[in-house]
């Protein structure tokens, strides 16, 4: 059993295939463990006791039936097709691609008897039936009148009744962790004459009219599609009547003046409680939908194909009296992975009132001080759920009437610092393996140890506290809305999204911002766990911060900043300063050495860099990179003394003037190789031929062209021909690459003679060069055939002449379709020995996407559907991705020894270097701050594999041994 669970573990947090989830399930089946075991009994409120009472004990049998699957169906799945609605007891965590990560957990939480409020789950395939049947209405199929009556046998209420009326809550819920990206309904089964049954059967008003206003705004908003503002206005203007700023402070006789109001700016709410059960599923089933949820799922790759489900679930209530609260904790400390139970709770309170920010937090340490025996039931759940999920636990719970009420669990989002500490001190725990602890790391999120953090000694100008939300450091100018924050990102300005309190409809600006300051809301508010999410720094409640959107204006104590004034948040202690500070690096991180380390020692793929100068090739090797897989050589060109060496070279009249000017390029050249040889002593460095558009380098105005002519000693008008004649309409096809080498042979042959003279420098001073040339953009095996020969013979002049051996292979860069199609003729070439994937232009070309020029509609197409990611930032495994391994597939066949690498950006990508590691790659290179991030992404593809074929190996065991226990009882009836 603790192999599933950890393996479980693994399957939620994404770094392990989809398959682990029904493995899993497959695994717990044949244990026969209870897992209720696990955890041992709770304490059992009322609902518990009823439900057990109902059915009469059949509750633990179904229990004992999930964990004991007789023989003939422990390796089948126990999801049924055709059923759309579950019961608590009829789910587990292993369902959530059915029901959800929200419902998959709170019916785990069930079976370990928990005190979990009554629900029911509408399956996410329900969801997506509605969207393919199209009527705007709920499916056909979908009933769930069963369910809504056990949630009435459960509680002892009932839906609709003003006598014991049952109120429920609809919230989504899907398979992948989307905090706050699609819609929720609480306080659901209200109508005038209910509220009055509700104050009639407790006593109390304020309770009533408090959880109707709830109720209205929120089901008008969400299912109805009316703005937000008005009725915040209308409770923002009674504060300011009665000369009060919290919620808390508003009597009963205010808020029913609050919900005549609402009625007034909404008198269409339903008052039929199953009609509003309707609507209310309806909208959560569209918010898969929203704007924000589309923007999310791009964000983090989950699949628009997924949906999501529906819980519907009995109310439990924070905000009755002083008795009562809610509230958000963790396992562990979220920003910084601490092993400390952290979290913050309101009193007298609804859930939505923590999330949002209305109101800043307590800390857990006074709920202890307040409540001592509902902490310690919480402590020791929350204690139990790490260890059964093997994982850092993020919870939500409700206090009513000082009897605790557990609502969600699931494994909790965290900073990228946390992700590692909490990793590290889980396998020093003995909790996980270096394997499974490797596997809980987000690897794009590792990012932020290559970022700066503030300087303790650098000079700044303290302006504000806040709560140290999410840690890093962000310099930026302010921005107030989340419109402003993408358009002003989008044209590369660093900005700092300022906001009173985030909602999810903010998620693009959060996105593009490089930090997130907010006025209101505690650590656990939407602000911080979003910003958490994505690994941006992240300054909330900050308490003195006036925010006026009217005037764009940010307003701390006497100071007054406006729109586009710089300020540096630290989202590390919660401190923010005026204009930029200095920051170092914090990729020298204890932990975040060791996971690099736990990633090196089990990956198969090598990660290079991309690096042109010897500079970025030591930050590359610091970094952890094993080579050079790609150096562009045109890159050595841009400085203002060489441009005009190259450009002088580029308007020749003809081969000899060519070749003078070229020979002022090799020393240029001979002293670039020698020096990023001597940067990499003894690891390769790949270095390819010019490949830009020779047109790229000259210049384009009448001035420049002038003081080139006045360089070359030419009139300006042979110039002007010369560009004229080298301007292109399509650049990316046109003479460049490997065609420069065929028009033009003498420009390979000198950089072919200066990479050997730089090599035979370096051999000299006793080091250990590892040169490689590569040819670029090839479409055929003729041009190599062609220029391979050239390479070598100048290789072998240069050495010659050196009287230094090295050893230089040749090989060639596949980067467009027809060389994929013909990747085992190019092999097979004399001479070629290795070849790269340039996934850049073989996106370009398979696409037909200009990378410049595709941020123009990329967005749209992602908005409205057309592409689940930008296929330049991650490879398109089913497009380019296909030909890359029918192209592999014909190059190792042909030549087996072969080395293939890929040098796109894609080599720095997650998801793409598991691609590249599933089909066998060699090397991926990346440019050199993207290192680190490849190298635990190849060590996470190299366990996935591992705990794989551990898997399928377990679950062979498993078929035969189940086999054998059949055998065994057929012989013995035969027998009998």
């Amino acid at each position: 059993m603790k192999f599933a669970i950890a393996a479980a573990g693994l399957a939620t947090l994404g770094g392990c295939p989809q398959q682990t989830d029904a493995f899993v399930a497959r695994i717990s089946s044949i244990t026969g463990t209870p897992q209720s075991a696990l955890l041992g009994a709770s304490r059992e409120g009322p609902w518990q006791e009823r439900r057990e009472k109902r059915l009469g004990g059949r509750m633990m049998k179904m229990k004992s039936q999930a964990t004991q699957a007789p023989a003939e169906t422990a390796v089948t799945s126990s999801e049924d097709s055709s059923k759309r609605v579950y019961l608590l007891n009829e789910g587990n965590k292993d369902m959530k691609m059915l029901l959800g990560g929200k419902g998959a957990n709170l019916c785990e939480m069930a079976k370990l008897t928990l005190p979990v409020p009554p629900a029911f789950i509408i399956t996410t395939e329900t969801c997506l039936e509605y969207f393919k049947e199209g009527t705007g209405d709920l499916p056909k199929a979908l009933d769930y009148s069963d369910a809504l009556k056990a949630l009435e046998e459960d509680t002892g209420k009932k839906f609709g009744d003003p006598k014991k009326p049952l109120l429920v809550s609809v919230r989504s819920g899907a398979p992948a962790s989307m905090p706050g990206m699609m819609d929720t309904v609480l306080n659901l089964g209200l109508n005038d004459e209910i509220v009055q049954g509700i104050i009639e059967t407790t006593g109390n008003e304020r309770f009533a009219y408090d959880t109707y206003r709830r109720f209205l705004n929120m089901y008008s908003d969400v299912v109805m599609g009316l703005e937000k503002e008005p009725f915040e206005e209308v409770i923002t203007e009674m504060k300011k009547k009665k000369g009060i700023k919290l919620d808390v402070e508003m009597q009963a006789a205010d808020w029913k003046e609050v919900v005549e109001e609402f009625k007034k700016l909404n008198p269409n709410v339903p008052d039929d409680p199953r009609e509003q059960l309707r609507g209310a599923i309806l909208a959560v089933f569209r918010s898969w939908n929203n704007d924000r949820a589309i923007r999310y799922r791009s964000y983090n790759g989950i699949p628009d194909e997924w949906g999501t489900a529906v819980s519907v679930q009995a109310m439990a209530y924070g905000n009755m009296n002083d008795g009562c609260g809610t509230g958000v904790a963790f396992s562990r400390n979220p920003s910084t992975g601490e092993n400390k139970f952290f979290g913050e709770f309101l009193p007298n309170a609804a859930g939505e009132d923590v999330v949002a920010g209305i109101r800043t937090p307590q800390p857990l340490e006074e709920m202890a001080a307040k409540w001592p025996e509902v902490y310690d039931e919480l402590f020791k759940y929350q204690d139990k759920l790490e260890n059964y999920y093997g994982d850092m636990q993020d919870i939500e719970f409700t206090v009513e009437d000082g009897r605790l009420y557990m609502l969600q669990c699931r494994n909790g989002k965290r900073t990228a610092k946390a992700s590692v500490k909490i990793a590290v001190d889980m396998v020093k725990e003995g909790t996980l393996s270096e394997r499974d602890a490797l596997l809980r790391i987000p690897a794009n999120q590792m990012d932020f140890f290559l970022h700066p953090t503030l300087d303790p000694s650098a000079e700044k100008t303290l302006i504000a506290e806040g709560l140290p939300a999410s840690p890093g450091a962000a310099t930026g100018k302010i921005v107030f809305t989340p419109d402003d924050a993408e358009a002003m990102a989008n044209v590369g300005e660093d900005v700092i999204l300022v906001r009173k309190e985030t909602t999810p409809e903010d998620i693009h600006g959060m996105k593009s911002a490089q930090g997130v300051l907010t006025s209101l809301g505690g650590m656990t508010s939407h602000a911080a766990v979003v910003a958490r999410g994505m690994g941006k720094c992240c300054v909330s409640g900050c308490t003195a911060a006036e925010v006026d959107l009217s005037q764009k204006t940010l307003t701390l104590g006497d100071r007054v900043l406006n729109e586009h004034d710089v300020i540096t948040v630290d989202g590390s202690t919660g401190e923010v300063y005026l204009g930029t500070v200095d920051r170092r690096s914090a990729a020298e991180d204890e932990d975040f050495q060791t996971v690099l380390k736990w990633a090196d020692d089990l990956r198969k793929l090598k990660v290079l860099t991309n690096a042109d100068t010897p500079d970025q090739a030591t930050t590359a090797r610091n970094l952890g990179s094993e080579g050079i897989g790609l150096c562009r050589t045109e890159h050595m060109f841009f400085d203002p003394e060489r441009i005009s060496v190259m450009r002088a070279m580029i308007v020749s009249e003809g081969r000899e003037e060519r070749i003078q000017h070229l020979n002022k390029m090799a020393e240029f050249q001979r002293e670039d190789v020698a020096a990023l040889l001597k940067a990499m002593d003894g690891l390769p460095v790949t270095i390819r031929l010019l490949d830009p558009p020779l047109h790229e380098f000259l210049p384009h105005s009448k001035e420049d062209m002038q003081a080139l002519a006045d360089t070359v000693g030419k009139p300006l008008s042979v110039i002007e021909d010369r560009v004229a004649q080298l301007q292109e309409v399509n650049p990316m096809l046109g003479f460049r690459g490997c065609r420069l080498s065929v028009v033009y042979p003498e420009i390979t042959e000198m950089q072919a003679k200066a990479v050997a003279a730089g090599a035979a420098e370096c051999k000299k001073a006793g080091l250990d060069p590892r040169p490689e040339i590569m040819v670029p953009v090839v479409s055929t095996a003729r041009e190599l055939k062609l220029i391979v020969p050239r390479i070598e013979e100048a290789v072998r002049e240069e050495l010659a002449e050196t009287g230094q051996q090295v050893k230089i292979p040749v090989g060639t860069m596949i980067e467009l379709p027809r060389a994929c199609q013909t990747a085992d003729e190019i092999v097979e070439t004399d001479g070629v020995s290795f070849v790269s994937f340039g996934t850049n232009d073989l996106t370009q070309s398979v696409w037909g996407f200009s990378r410049d020029d595709a941020i123009k509609f990329i967005g749209r197409y992602s908005e409205q559907g057309l592409l689940d990611f930008d296929p330049f930032a991650r490879i398109d495994e089913d497009g380019v991705g296909g030909l890359v391994s029918s192209a592999l597939a014909k190059a190792r066949e042909a030549a087996p020894e072969t080395k293939v690498g890929i040098c796109g950006e894609h080599g720095g990508e997650p998801q793409s270097v598991k691609f590249f590691h599933d089909q066998s790659f060699d090397y991926v290179s990346c440019s050199p701050f993207r290192v680190p991030i490849a190298r635990i992404a190849a060590g996470q593809a190299a366990a996935t594999e591992l705990v794989k074929a551990e898997e399928d190996k377990l679950y062979r065991e498993s078929i035969t041994n189940l086999k054998n226990l059949r055998k065994k009882g057929s012989g013995s009836k035969k027998e009998q």
